[in-house]
């Protein structure tokens, strides 16, 4: 029995398990004004009020962990490996892998990023303070909002 085809099966099925990973390490918290962590439920948060002077779109880039890196490398190094033969292989598996790391990054960060609101909120003491905060809501200069604070984390409201 050929052993080459087997083989192939495993390098298969452990690409596609460091895909599945790499995705799940991709996956970023939320920095919705809406949504709240389950540790952020039952408990007290200072409430604070203002109004909006100006609202920014921004890029949120979540924080990457280098997995989409790890598994575009060991992917791409295994598909390079199977091209040419002899010494020709070694080449294609460092090519390959050079070249998976970095597509592997490329879809990293781009599954990381989303797009934000910098607002800036005049509060009724006085001070200026900026938020940024997932675009999922709709703010304008002169809008009443809420500040709602805990955790170490604040997140603007109507």
């Amino acid at each position: 029995m050929n052993q080459t085809k087997p083989n192939r099966l495993r390098f298969a099925g452990a690409a596609t398990l460091l895909c599945v990973a790499a995705l799940a390490g991709c996956a970023t918290q939320s920095t919705s004004g809406t949504v709240y962590r389950e540790g952020e439920t039952r408990r007290a948060q200072i409430i604070e009020q203002g109004t909006v002077e100006s609202v920014r779109t921004v890029t949120i880039q979540g924080d990457t962990n280098g997995v989409g890196t790890a598994a575009g490398g060991i992917v791409g190094g295994i598909a390079g490996s199977n091209v040419g033969g002899g010494s020709g292989r070694a080449v294609g598996a460092v090519l390959g892998a050079v070249a998976g790391g970095i597509a592997g990054q490329a879809i990293e960060r781009n599954a990381s990023t989303r797009q934000g609101l910098e607002i800036t909120v005049r509060m009724d003491n006085g001070t200026l303070r900026a938020y940024v905060q997932d675009a999922d809501e709709q703010f304008r200069p002169g809008d009443r909002v809420r500040i709602v604070t805990g955790g170490g984390t604040s997140r603007v409201t109507r």
